[in-house]
Parts: C-alpha cells; structure tokens; sequence
C-alpha cells in the first residue's frame, strides 16, 4: 500500500471514523443503542466457601477455580459473546467470578488453573512490556486485589503461567496460593494480573469478588445481612459488535510504535455482575450494596435518580470508622464502595443508579444516555423481614462502625516521593506511562522496613487522575496540594526526576483539600489528582499493629504498585516493591 495512503488511513483511524475491521465508533454505539435497557433481572453470582466446618469448627478449604473460555449473555437481545470465566468448571464458571467468602483467620487454599486455549480471541499488543511464553498458550496469574498475604500468592505481573502450568513467568513460584485471611474483615477482589496482558484479560471476564467476614465483630452492627439484602455488585463498561461479541480496538493511536495499544477504553453499555443495565426488586428497606468499580479505566459518579441518600460503611478493603451520607460519590477504577440504600424512604416506586462521571476522568466527554445510567431498582410497596441479628430499626444505622489505631505523621519512617509522568509522541498521542521516569523492570526503589509507616507524597504530572494501588500497603489520605507554576515544575522534574531538586514546596502552595469523608479511613487504592499532590501515610504492617507480619513479606518475587487504570498498568505505570526485614 502507498504509504501516504497508509498514514492517512492511520489518520482517520485515530479520529474513530475508520479502523482495520471495519467497526466505528458510531457502529458500537449504534449496537449498544438498540439494546432496551433494564431488562434483565440482576444476577446472584455463584458462591464458594472458603472456610470448612468440620467436627465443630472452622477450618481452612482447598479450592481449585479454573479459567474457561466459553460464551456468556450479556443482554436478552445480545448473541453469547466469547468471554474468559472464572468458576470450579466450565459449566459453572460466570462473569464476574464466583464469589469467595472467606472467615478472618481461617485461611483460604486456592488451586488457579488455567484452561484457556492456545489463542487470544481479543488483540494482544506483544510491543508492550509483556509476558512472552515460547510455547504459546495465553499467560493468566490471578493477584487478589486488596489482600494481605506473602508475596509467592500475590499473584505478581511476572507469575504468570499457562494452561496445565506447561510454562511460568520468571517470578513463578506455586500453583497453590495461600490466603491468611488475617487481616480485618472487609471486601477485596480477584483479577487477572499479567504482565502487559491486564486489561484484555479483564476485558474478557476475569474478575471476582472476595468478602473476608467475622460474624463476632460484625453482627452486633446490625446491618443489612443475607443474600437477599446484601448484595456485591460488579460494575463495568464493554462495547459489543453487531454479533454480540466483545470489542476491543485493534489499531492503537501511535500504530507504528504500539500496533494495538489505546491509552484507555471506554465500553458504551454498562455491565452490573455480567448483565448490561439490569434491574434489581427491591422492598421498603435497608440492603447494602458492595460496589467494585471493575472497569478498565472508567470512573463512576454514582446517584440514586430519585434523590436517595447512600450510607457508607466502608471503603476498598477496610469498615468506616462511623457511618457517612452522601447523595452522590465518585469511584475510580478497583476501588470499592460498601454502602447502605433505605429504600424505605423512596417517593417513587423505582430508582435509577445514574453515572455522571466524564471520560477520561476529569477532563474527558461527558456521559450520554448510554453510560451515564448504570442499573434500576424496582421498589415494592412491601417491607422486607428482618435478618437475623439485623437492626429491627428499618431507619437506624450504628453511630459507630469499626475504628482502627491511626499512624502519626510524625512516627513515618521516611518520605517518599512519587511522580507519575505521561510520554507523548510527535503527533501528540501518548506512547507510554511511567512512576518516578523508571520503567517497571528498572531497578527497585521502593523498599519500606515492615512493621513501619511512611510518608509517600505523589505528584501527578499528567492531565487524568490515576487510582494508585499499592499491594501489601494501606493508607490513609492525608490531604491533597494544587501545584502552582505546574507548567514551570513539570519542565523541572522531565528534566531532573527530583521533587526536592525541583523545589517541590515551592510549588505545592496551591489549594488544600481533604479526601471526601467517605474515604477517610484505611485505602488500598486512592484517585490521584491531576496537577496536584497526594499526601497518603502508608503503613506496612496488619491494622492495629506495628509488627511484622506473620509472613516472610521480604521474600521473592515481592510486591508491586501501580496506576489501575488498566492501559496505563500495562504499559509501564508499574514499579516493584520489596519489603525489608
């Protein structure tokens, strides 16, 4: 082909008026469109326990969950697409994932196997960082996201394996992960997590939720309890061609530098636990909601259409220390919102779960009629029973949740900081993302003693927020600073990578802010501001401690950090973290 007709192909590619396959922008959204929303009943994920009771008590299960390549119905007018499940078998294998419920000390055994086939169904852009098996086959390692645990079951980018383990990643080291279960009761969840391969993995399916209970703590709070009135959901967007199959682009905004790679996706139909726009019963009373953000870069302003408030309880993986209420909340990508809906206060016999959150966030478009609606709830006229060990109060929360000991600043081991940088090509496209200039296989410098607290101070350089994930590691956010001569430090840290070289207070003079109260407790990922920086106190030891933990944390292949938005992990914004002794 001439190549001037190439570039200009290229051209209108980048515009999303062409791309090689023949599928537009307009075409997803036209598909997308013709799907009437609320028409499929939101499903129950499937369970497994990760606890036995055996001769009068709990004792630890052994779990083998498989990953399949099947078809799966995202929508009652939609052909099965080809997806990537989780399950115990193929037959029961679904998207999202079984749900595991785990006991806090009981520890969980989980066999990962996978089962895929030889070939990707979705483009695998192999210019990436990425994993490289040499005898084919599709690498998968599954990280459990907010988890407290050795590093040989963190499931680490470089853990990779095929299927039937007929080859592993370099930072392989057991089929059979170990899940303490020690830390506080809460809510994690699974993924997929190779290397360079994150966001297609995740695209096609592998997700799930974790819920660690303690019946003991928990069950004098009295919230919402049962499988009726607590509820996880799983939110996230794909867009589906005319034959109902995933989509994903096949041509990337730089093509001669990363043939597949696009700084984000963006799906057009909003998926709730493996169903576009599903709509939930619900009676006159409390449930509780725990919510995973699970899209690959969307963020979610989340609102009931008929003016409900929203309860928190919790936030990612740890409980509130008191209730907080709001009308409305912002949820980046993996984080985790666990909330509590009265339906009994409802003017209206339904309520839509609306999204108002633009795209990219913040500075992106703005939701339409397709993604700026999530799920609808249904609202009876009856009121639902109580559960056992519930407040019989159909209006009345705890005053007081689970408070848990909170670091000095002043006792912080050391401060850290930490730059997030966007690289551009000529033509002004991004071509990659990295922490402190280092991509992630540069050497390691992030080495926190366990059993202490630090100080980490990020700096993000760039124009979208980034939730920053830090495994192992939970936080409190301290505050966030509006950098001032952004454009004067910037040019300062491309060239020198120092904050302090760069005067960093000089610049972080700007507006102070504080997270929303909602997130004022312990976080395991946090949306970094654009043009600010976010001052998190990090502590790497169990809530409540300053011991070591009941593990060797120091032990190989270690831990990681990472921007979640999916694109952006997955082409560099990834840097390793090795715990001291």
């Amino acid at each position: 082909m001439n190549i001037c007709v190439l570039k200009l192909l290229c051209f209108f590619c980048f515009l999303g008026f062409l791309v090689v396959d023949g599928v537009t922008d307009e075409s997803l959204h036209k598909v997308a469109a013709s799907l009437q929303m609320f028409m499929d009943e939101l499903p129950h994920m499937p369970k497994l326990k990760g606890y036995i009771f055996e001769e009068g008590k709990l004792k630890p299960a052994e779990l083998r969950i498989g990953m399949f390549q099947k078809k799966w119905k995202f929508h009652r007018d939609l052909p099965p697409a080809t997806v990537f499940a989780y399950g115990a078998s193929k037959g029961t294998a679904t998207v999202p994932g079984p749900t595991i419920e785990s006991i806090q000390g009981i520890d969980t055994l989980v066999r990962w196997e996978n089962h895929l086939p030889a070939q990707h169904f979705l483009p695998w852009d192999r210019t990436l960082k990425t994993a490289r098996p040499k005898l084919g086959g599709i690498p998968s390692v599954v990280h459990l996201h907010g988890g407290i645990h050795e590093p040989e079951s963190d499931g680490h980018s470089l853990a990779w394996f095929t299927a039937g383990f007929k080859e592993t990643g370099p930072a392989w080291k057991k089929a059979r992960y170990h899940y303490n279960n020690i830390q506080h009761p809460g809510n994690l969840w699974y993924h997929d997590h190779a290397l360079g391969l994150t966001r297609v993995n995740l695209l096609a399916g592998l997700i799930g939720a974790y819920v660690i209970r303690n019946p003991k703590v928990e069950k004098p709070l009295g919230l919402p309890s049962g499988p009726e009135y607590d509820r996880n959901l799983i939110v996230f967007d794909r867009s589906f061609a005319t034959d109902g199959s995933i989509y994903m682009n096949s041509t990337g905004n730089n093509p001669s530098i990363h043939p597949q790679w696009q700084p984000e996706y963006f799906g057009n139909a909003i998926i709730v636990n493996g169903k576009a726009w599903p709509y939930m019963k619900v009676k006159r009373r409390k449930y509780r909601f725990r919510i995973v953000n699970a899209s690959n870069a969307r963020f979610y302003r989340f609102a009931l259409s008929n003016g409900l408030s929203m309860t928190f309880v919790g936030s990612d993986s740890a409980y509130l220390p008191a209730p907080v209420t709001v009308k409305k909340f912002l949820l980046g990508s993996s984080e985790i919102a666990d909330i509590v809906v009265d339906f009994n206060y409802s003017a209206t016999e339904e309520a839509t779960l609306t999204n108002d959150a633009a795209y990219p966030y913040p500075s992106g478009d703005p939701v339409d009629n397709l993604n700026g609606k999530v799920m609808k709830f249904l609202i009876e006229t009856t009121m639902g029973a109580v559960s056992s060990g519930e407040n019989r109060s159909s209006t009345r929360l705890p005053e007081k949740l689970i408070e848990y000991r909170r670091p000095r600043k002043k006792n912080a081991a050391q401060t850290r900081y930490v730059a997030m940088y966007e690289y551009e090509s000529a033509s002004g496209e991004p071509t990659h993302l990295f922490i402190n200039g280092l991509p992630f296989d540069a050497q390691v410098t992030e080495t926190p003693r366990q059993g202490t607290s630090e100080i980490w101070q990020v700096i993000n350089l760039t124009e979208d927020n980034h939730p920053l994930h830090i495994h192992l590691g939970l936080f409190i956010v301290l505050e966030q600073t509006e950098l001032l001569k952004m454009e004067e430090f910037k040019s300062c840290m491309q060239k020198n990578n120092d904050a302090l070289k760069c005067e960093i207070e000089k610049h972080a003079k700007g507006k102070v802010m504080a997270a929303p109260a909602q997130e004022r407790g312990w976080k395991n990922v946090f949306k970094m501001k654009p043009g600010h920086m976010t001052t998190i106190l990090v502590q790497f030891s169990l809530l409540n401690s300053q011991h070591r933990y009941p593990f060797n944390a120091s032990a190989e292949p270690g831990y990681v950090y990472h921007c979640h938005i999916l694109d952006h992990e997955d082409n560099e914004m990834m840097r390793p973290l090795k715990i001291r002794f």
